[in-house]
């Protein structure tokens, strides 16, 4: 089974099947006084209109199957919000007012106060939710053997993996028709979704108003009318910016530099391992995936690809060449020109989307269109080990609405250019004694947000050795529970202290308290011998008592043979030390399986590290 607080939000990978009989959606256009979003009529629902019915034909005849809320009263055209689901979902996700068809807990989902298609249209908003194509019934396999075998339109239907040459044209598309109807204000248009849909809403809004067609150029969106199109707004919840990094990270990714696209595929990183497991798994009992091919032969084949990666290091040209594909189609930095304005969410504890993906897009935007708008908000809410609490998700649905409201419609009180907006971790996390999140914490900027910072470390030479590692902390760290059961969902587990001989290991007594807000940086000297390798890192809170928590995580490749100054980061965290606490920051040859223990021998040692944590102001 798979986990239950990873499961549906979680960024998609790959492709399963479901039937194909398509019912023709009428596309005529709506009377005045009886708007028909594709032809269909609408029911009174909690103060709106909701209009549901046939599948719509997309741009190359896949059936997409979508729904339309309506304000209560007009007949348009309408601003209009874009709803777009997690893996494994539908487009119910975000629609309370449907049956639904999932059995997730619900802090596994978004919250839907003040997000959802009844409150976008309760305020003045048309709001479309489709189902992606390979999910829920646009095409989808629900893991039935002719999930395999589809004909008709849906031959072609299966999970693209959120490809912007079909799941965002897609949305393009249906949008076009809607705003050929009278339904849609063609560049008043705001997308929004969570972890797949996250990514492809960071996609949709820096695409803005061009369409990139299945040969991969770039063309200016237009309505099949000949309406000029574009978004107007864009917020992803739980998102990822560059997918190959996501699931295959090296470790050269830092906030306080501008990396470019070939960082992030050279070298090819270390497997997200459970993850990776769980959502392929997901895609392929829930959606329609494609049938598995020769390695390379197929852009979209996930089972090949998982397979490959799990085969481990040195890894050859055919995975390169997936890595390479996942970067140009499947993210959304490398898309040119100035987006429209973005906001950004992820979670602190969040193991597989982690902080980094809106880091990295906010400081894209940032560095290469300084006059293009975005904003930041991070907290501990997404996918495991996220706990999803009330107070941050509330506050960052309101924030995200008066986006809508700014971009949208001009009404001032939206977030600033820039700004940033935190919440952090506290313990408990879980369960009735849980406590709310810290905060807020807001900031002009991302560096502003943590004026502070405390560095230590050790001039003395450590060795990492797999051979002498502890193999029993990573799977209790796992963020992936139901498929092991040692892990955890909780940001907040504490395990006795332990040290194991193989890590290197670095300490420094707190006499106050202190919030860090960021991203530990790491700094040493390494020598490598064997490899390929990784230096997987896990900062800890050290209780009095001796137990320790794990405030965050990350991990580096090391090539063969490297040797000379390295530079990496955890994935950060907002976080209180207490004083009469110990940070420790543990440097492992393995975190398995968050991240897959390396095929290869090696041993790596370091000299001179630092870590340097960035700290709010007192």
């Amino acid at each position: 089974m798979i986990p239950r607080r990873s499961a549906r939000a979680a960024a998609g990978l790959l492709v399963s099947t479901l039937i194909a009989i398509v019912a023709p959606a009428a596309t005529a256009p709506a009377s005045a006084a009886t708007p028909a979003p594709f032809g269909r009529s609408c029911t009174p629902v909690s103060g709106v209109r909701f209009c549901t019915g046939d599948r719509v034909p997309s741009f190359d005849g896949t059936p997409i199957d979508v729904d339309v809320t309506l304000p209560s009263t007009g007949s348009g055209p309408w601003p209009t919000i874009v709803l777009l689901h997690g893996l494994g979902g539908d487009k119910t996700a975000l629609e309370p007012n449907a049956p639904q068809t999932s059995t997730l807990a619900p802090r596994i989902l978004p919250l839907t106060e003040h997000y959802s298609n009844l409150w976008y249209a309760q305020h003045g908003y048309a709001v479309m939710a489709a189902s992606a194509r390979g999910f829920g019934n646009s095409c989808g396999g629900g893991g039935t053997p002719q999930a395999w075998t589809q004909t008709g339109a849906c031959a072609k239907g299966f999970i693209r993996l959120a490809d912007q040459r079909y799941e965002a044209h897609d949305t393009q598309h249906l949008l076009g028709l809607l705003a050929d109807e009278g339904i849609t204000q063609p560049t008043k248009i705001g997308v929004t979704g969570f972890s797949y849909g996250g990514g492809q809403a960071l996609q949709l809004g820096e695409l803005k108003d061009k369409v990139r067609l299945t040969d991969g150029s770039f063309v200016p969106w237009r309505s099949p009318q000949g309406k000029t199109m574009r978004i107007g707004a864009a917020y992803g919840e739980w998102l990822w910016s560059d997918l190959m990094s996501a699931v295959m990270p090296n470790g050269r990714f830092r906030d306080d530099v501008v990396s470019s696209g070939a960082s992030t595929l050279a070298p090819t990183g270390v497997m997200t391992q459970s993850y990776t497991h769980a959502l392929y798994a997901l895609a392929a009992t829930t959606g329609y995936i494609a049938n598995p091919a020769m390695p390379g032969t197929h852009p979209w084949d996930l089972t090949t690809a998982v397979a490959q990666m799990d085969l481990g290091e040195p890894y050859g040209a055919s995975l390169q060449a997936i890595a390479a594909e996942f970067r140009k189609y499947h993210g959304s930095v490398d898309i040119p020109g100035s987006p429209a304005p973005l906001l950004v969410e992820s979670g602190w504890n969040d193991d597989f989307f982690p902080a980094t993906e809106s880091l990295r897009e906010y400081n894209t935007v940032r560095a290469e269109n300084p006059g293009a708008f975005v904003s930041m908000m991070l907290g501990d809410v997404g996918h495991s080990r996220d706990a999803n609490r009330h107070r941050a998700s509330l506050a960052f649905n309101d924030t995200a609405f008066r986006f809508f409201e700014q971009h949208l419609k001009g009404v001032a009180g939206g977030p600033a250019n820039g700004s940033v907006l935190a919440y952090t971790t506290t313990c408990p996390a879980l369960g009735d004694t849980a406590v709310a999140d810290g905060g807020p914490y807001r900031a002009a900027s991302w560096n502003a947000i943590h004026p502070g910072s405390l560095t230590f470390g050790s001039a003395a030479t450590q060795t990492v050795n797999p051979l002498l590692g502890d193999l029993t902390i990573g799977p209790r760290f796992d963020a992936i529970p139901s498929t092991n059961p040692l892990g955890t969902a909780d940001p907040c587990r504490s395990i006795a202290g332990i040290n194991p001989k193989g890590s290197a290991l670095y300490t420094r007594h707190l006499t106050a308290s202190h919030v860090m807000l960021g991203r530990p940086t790491i700094r040493a000297t390494v020598t490598t011998l064997g490899g390929p390798g990784q230096l997987a890192g896990r900062l800890w809170d050290v209780a009095p008592d001796g137990t320790q928590r794990l405030v965050t995580r990350g991990v580096y490749r090391l090539t063969p043979g490297q040797t000379g100054t390295i530079g990496f980061q955890l994935n950060g965290n907002g976080y209180r030390f207490d004083a009469g606490h110990t940070i420790k920051l543990e440097i492992a040859p393995s975190d398995a399986p968050t991240y897959r223990a390396s095929t290869s021998l090696f041993t790596a040692t370091l000299t001179g590290l630092t870590v340097t944590l960035p700290f709010a102001a007192s």
